[in-house]
């Protein structure tokens, strides 16, 4: 087991008696790739900025390899930071952008040169050492901006959003560039980003967060197959969220109709949440189905078709390489794998019914906004 480098306990902080952290605890193993996700005003960026020591917890600690940092400044933390705005010097080229941290600590010449070397050779930025920094693209750029963070040989890398700028195109090739310098270089990255897929394909470690909490933490297939509650299941990925009953172990009732299901340990009858990804549901004729329904909307997707179908007035959303026409009676079945049973939680009824998908997320998001630095 890697040794734990990054430790929080019980951190809260407010702003402006909004409170933004609600005694969070998180620790952070040496060489992970962890990513804080979450939406506007969850509290990622706040922790980040506390791990870099621009922020002070109001309560609570943070320890780095078992030694307390909440009163170390920043510039004496074995930690840098990536910006999502780069923060590169305009006045300097690549060349003096990248080296200089190392300036400042005053190395000599041959070792910055050498160094400089390494660094733009691994960010892919070899032979860009004179070019001002105004020429480059925004993928460019932010490759300096790495570049220079690594050139201190950090333990710890901050990544706060550092792709947000990028076209979608860029933003892709650039999780597969950070994962793979990560892997080389050994050093533990946080990174924070609401971007789903961003977290699901480039972390060790997804740390879920809303409200100022952490909702869940766990490898991204964790987080994806078995999400602790409604905000997380409907955060990650698309979900169909319904209200059930827990028969008893490994049989749930929703929709109408009894599951067998792979879930076990709830009470009998006890209320619950079910989720079943849309792409977990098979489309098969009416007399085999476990449920039924009328198609509303259909939306071709490149590889797949996204239907939304009302069944018993709750709009399901289905994904399916069969094509099927708006209005048409379709029936669905459902296997016990694909059914994931959940305690209620204060997010349940909030999400998985796809009448008004596209707005529930930010009728969230705006019930808790808080200015993040």
């Amino acid at each position: 087991m890697k040794k734990i480098i990054v430790d929080l306990k019980n951190i809260t902080k407010s702003f402006d008696g909004e409170k933004v952290l609600d005694n969070i605890s998180l620790y952070i193993r040496e060489n992970e790739f962890i990513t804080l996700l979450g939406p506007s005003g969850c509290g990622k960026t706040t922790t980040l900025r506390i791990i870099a020591g621009f922020e002070t917890p109001d309560s609570g600690e943070v320890y780095f390899e078992d030694k307390l940092l909440n009163d170390v400044p920043p510039y004496k933390r074995s930690i840098n930071t990536v910006f999502q705005k780069y923060a590169l010097f305009p006045h300097l080229n690549v060349y003096e952008n990248v080296a200089f941290g190392l300036r400042l600590k005053k190395v000599k010449d041959p070792v910055i040169r050498e160094r400089v070397k390494e660094m733009l050779a691994m960010v892919n930025l070899k032979g860009f050492e004179k070019r001002n920094i105004s020429t480059l693209s925004g993928g460019q750029q932010q490759r300096v901006a790495i570049a220079r963070a690594l050139i201190n040989d950090p333990e710890v890398l901050l990544l706060d959003e550092p792709l947000g700028a990028l076209d979608l195109k860029l933003r892709k090739d650039m999780q597969n560039e950070l994962k793979n310098i990560q892997h080389k270089t050994g050093i533990t990255f946080i990174y924070v980003t609401h971007d789903q897929e961003e977290a699901l394909s480039m972390s060790d470690t997804v740390v879920v967060m809303a409200d100022g909490k952490i909702q869940q933490i766990g490898t991204p297939t964790d987080i994806y197959n078995e999400p602790k509650n409604a905000f997380v299941a409907d955060f990650i990925g698309e979900s169909n969220i319904v209200d059930g009953i827990m028969l008893d172990d490994f049989k749930a009732k929703f929709s109408g109709h009894i599951f067998e299901c792979l879930d076990k340990g709830f009470e009998k009858n006890e209320p619950v949440d079910i989720v079943v990804r849309p792409e977990d549901v098979d489309v098969v004729p009416l007399e085999k189905a476990m449920l039924s329904g009328t198609v509303t909307s259909v939306t071709f997707k490149g590889v797949h078709y996204e239907i939304i179908v009302d069944i018993g007035g709750f709009k399901w959303m289905i994904q399916t390489t069969d094509f099927v026409g708006e209005n048409e009676k379709i029936g669905l079945y459902i296997e016990p794998d694909a059914i994931h049973v959940m305690k209620k939680s204060e997010y349940s009824d909030m999400f998985g019914d796809y009448s008004s998908f596209s707005d529930e997320l930010e009728k969230l998001s705006d019930a808790t906004e808080v200015i993040e630095e």
